[in-house]
C-alpha cells in the first residue's frame, strides 16, 4: 500500500482505542472535564451500563457558542499553550482528544451556557460531521450526552460486558473521583434509579463521611488520618490500622495533586511502610492525597493519565514510607488517648492488693525460665513499685491494666478501667522483641555477650554457607559465628538480648527458615526477615504459665513499645472489651 494521510474520522478512531476503552473510560473524561470547568455539582446518567447513554450535566463555567465546535476537534483545549505550561499542568483533561475521541465512536451531543449568554447552544457530531449551533434551553454549565458506544465500530462492541459489570466500572470510577474533589457534589443514577448522590463536604466531619459511604464506615472506624509536609511534599488523608488488611488491593486511593492515579511506585511505598505489621498475603487499605510543585511531576506520561512519572521519584518514596512507618509506630496501646490520666481508682487498689497477696504468698517475682527455653527479659522497675500491679509513680492509669491471670496457657486477662483486656502472650512478647531487635541492629542498643564455653552447631552445607554469606547481618545483631567445617558452626558471641535461651537450636531454626525463603527474598528485605525470625522464635510460647509479675511485665512493655497493637506477622496482640460490650453481651440493664 502506498503512505498516505488518514482521514480525520479514521484519525479520531483510532485515538479513541487509547481513550475510550469502554463506557466507565467515556464518564471518567466527561467528569474530569467538568471538574477543570468549575463545577460544584455534577450529575451522571446512565442506561444499560452506559453502552445506549451516558450523560454527564455540570454547573461549571460553560463553553462559548463559538468555541462549541472548536472543543470536538482534536487537540483543541484551553488548558494549556505552551511548554510551560505542560510542565505546570494542574488540570485533569490537557490534551484536547477526550470529546473528538469519544463523538467518533458513538452519537454525541454537546450543549452548554455560559453565565453571561442566554439562551444555551448545542452541537450535535453526525456520521463524524459537527452540526452548527443551535439555540437551546440550558442553565449555565455543560451538558455532554453519548448514546450508542461504539455502534459504527461493532468490533469494539463485542468487547463490551454486561450492563451490571460495565455500571460496577462506572460506579467506581464516580467513587474514585468524588473523593479526588470533597467540595463537588456528586449523583449517579443508573437506568433511572438514584444509586449514588454525595452532598459537597466542606468540613472534616463531612469528608469523612463521603470516605465511609465509599470505603465503609468500618474502613473509617480502623482508620487514623495522617497529615505532615516537608521538603515541599503534604502527605494527607485516612491509612487503615493493619488489623483491617484485606485480601485484595480494593481499598487503596492514591491522588496527586487531586489526579486519581494508580502509581506502582507510590503503591510500594505504602506497602513498605506497612511492612513491619502486615499479615503475610494482606494487602493495606487507605485514601492519601500527595501535594506537591506540579514542575516535579510529569503527568503526560500515560494516554488515559492514571500513571505519572516523578522528577525526584526517590524522594518521594522516601517520604512517603517513612510518613506512614512512623504513623503506624504509634499504634500502641494508650498511643491515642486523650485528657489526662485518671487518678488510681477503687479496682486499681483491689488488684495491687491482690497482686501484694499473692507474692507474698511465695509467687516467684523473677522472670527467668528453665534452661533451654526462651525468657521473658524485662525492666520490672515499673510493676516492682505495685507488687507487680500498681502503676509507676507520678504515672496515671496503664491503658492494659493488670493481669488477672491466664486463660489456657495462651492469652492474659487483665482488668483496665472500663473492661477486660485479652493479650495474646506470644503475638505481644514477639512484637516487644523484634523492636529491641531492630534497635540492636540500628546499633541504638549494643549489649553483646562473649560466651564463656563457644557452642558448636552441626549443620546443613547449605545452611553452613548461608550463615557465612550473611555473617554481617548475625554481627550487627551481636552475633559472632565462624565456620568450622563445610558443616559445623562456632557460635562465639550472642546479643545479651537472648543469652538465656538455648542458642544452638535458635542458630539452627533461623538458619533453616531463612534458607527456605532466602530465593524469594530481596536484599533489603533479608535483614528484616531475619529480625522476624529471630523473634519470633524467641518469643514465649503457648502454654507456658506465668507469673502476675511477668505478665504485668509484658503489658508494660507492650505500653512503651511502637507498633505493639500487632505482631511483625500482622495478627492483632490485644483486644478490649468494655464494660458497655459485656453489659450488652448478658443483657444487663434490658
Amino acid at each position: 500500500m502506498a503512505i498516505r494521510i488518514l482521514n480525520t474520522e479514521l484519525v479520531n478512531q483510532i485515538a479513541a482505542g487509547e481513550v475510550v476503552e469502554r463506557p466507565a473510560s467515556v464518564i471518567k473524561e466527561l467528569i474530569e472535564n467538568a471538574l477543570d470547568a468549575g463545577a460544584r455539582q455534577i450529575d451522571i446518567e446512565v442506561e444499560k451500563g452506559g453502552v445506549a447513554l451516558c450523560r454527564v450535566r455540570d454547573d461549571g463555567s460553560g463553553i462559548p457558542k463559538n468555541e462549541l465546535p472548536l472543543a470536538l476537534a482534536r487537540h483543541a483545549t484551553s488548558k494549556i499553550s505552551s511548554l510551560d505550561d505542560l510542565e505546570h499542568v494542574v488540570s485533569l483533561g490537557f490534551r484536547g482528544e477526550a470529546l473528538p475521541s469519544i463523538a467518533s465512536v458513538s452519537r454525541l451531543t454537546l450543549t452548554s451556557r455560559t453565565a453571561d449568554a442566554d439562551p444555551g447552544w448545542h452541537v450535535r457530531v453526525i456520521d463524524g460531521e459537527i452540526s452548527q449551533p443551535a439555540p437551546a434551553s440550558h442553565p449555565p454549565g455543560t451538558t455532554v450526552e453519548m448514546r450508542d458506544l461504539f455502534f459504527n465500530v461493532p468490533a469494539r462492541r463485542k468487547f463490551v460486558r454486561s450492563d451490571t459489570t460495565e455500571f460496577q466500572h462506572i460506579a467506581r470510577h464516580v467513587e474514585r473521583l468524588s473523593l479526588s474533589r470533597f467540595d463537588v457534589a456528586f449523583s449517579l443514577t443508573h437506568n433511572q434509579r438514584r444509586v449514588v448522590s454525595l452532598a459537597a463536604a466542606m468540613n472534616r466531619g463531612a469528608r469523612q463521611q463521603r470516605v465511609a459511604a465509599i470505603c465503609g464506615s468500618e474502613f473509617l472506624q480502623h482508620a487514623l488520618f495522617v497529615e505532615h509536609a516537608a521538603a515541599g511534599i503534604r502527605l494527607h488523608g485516612w491509612i487503615a490500622l493493619p488489623t483491617f488488611a484485606r485480601a485484595q488491593p480494593d481499598l487503596q486511593f492514591w491522588y496527586v495533586n487531586g489526579r486519581p492515579v494508580r502509581d506502582r511506585q507510590l503503591v510500594n511505598a505504602a506497602r513498605v511502610g506497612y511492612r513491619d505489621v502486615l499479615f503475610h498475603g494482606r494487602h493495606p487499605a487507605y485514601v492519601l492525597f500527595l501535594e506537591l510543585d506540579p514542575a516535579r511531576v510529569d503527568v503526560n506520561a500515560h494516554p488515559t493519565k492514571q500513571e505519572l512519572r516523578f522528577r525526584d521519584g526517590r524522594s518521594v518514596h522516601e517520604f512517603v514510607l517513612r510518613t506512614l512507618a512512623r504513623v503506624l509506630s504509634e499504634t500502641r496501646p494508650g498511643a491515642q488517648a486523650i485528657g489526662p490520666a485518671a487518678k488510681e481508682s477503687l479496682w486499681v487498689r483491689a488488684v495491687s492488693e491482690r497482686a501484694s497477696a499473692m507474692e507474698s504468698q511465695g509467687a516467684s517475682p523473677q522472670v527467668g525460665m528453665a534452661l533451654g527455653e526462651p525468657s521473658l527479659r524485662f525492666d520490672l522497675s515499673a510493676v516492682r513499685s505495685g507488687n507487680g500491679a500498681g502503676p509507676a509513680a507520678g504515672g496515671g492509669e496503664f491503658p492494659l491494666g493488670f493481669a488477672l491471670g491466664q486463660l489456657h496457657g495462651v492469652y492474659i486477662l487483665s482488668q483496665s478501667a472500663d473492661g477486660l483486656i485479652l493479650v495474646d502472650m506470644h503475638a505481644a512478647h514477639e512484637r516487644v522483641t523484634y523492636e529491641r531487635l531492630k534497635r540492636l541492629a540500628a546499633g541504638q542498643e549494643s549489649a553483646p555477650q562473649v560466651l564463656l564455653v563457644p557452642v558448636t552447631l552441626d549443620v546443613s552445607m547449605s545452611e553452613a554457607d548461608y550463615a557465612e554469606q550473611h555473617r554481617a547481618e548475625f554481627e550487627r545483631l551481636g552475633f559472632e559465628i565462624d565456620r568450622l567445617s563445610p558443616t559445623q558452626l562456632l557460635i562465639r558471641q550472642v546479643p545479651a538480648l537472648l543469652a538465656r535461651t538455648d542458642i544452638g537450636a535458635l542458630v539452627h531454626d533461623v538458619l533453616a527458615d531463612l534458607r527456605e525463603r532466602d530465593a524469594s527474598l530481596r536484599l533489603e528485605d533479608r535483614g528484616m526477615e531475619l529480625l522476624a525470625t529471630l523473634a519470633c522464635r524467641t518469643a514465649v510460647r503457648a502454654h507456658r504459665t506465668l507469673t502476675i509479675t511477668e505478665m504485668n511485665a509484658l503489658l508494660r512493655e507492650m505500653e512503651r513499645t511502637e507498633r505493639a497493637d500487632q505482631c511483625n506477622h500482622g495478627r492483632p496482640t490485644w483486644m478490649r472489651l468494655s464494660m458497655a460490650d459485656l453489659d450488652r453481651l448478658f443483657l444487663r440493664g434490658r
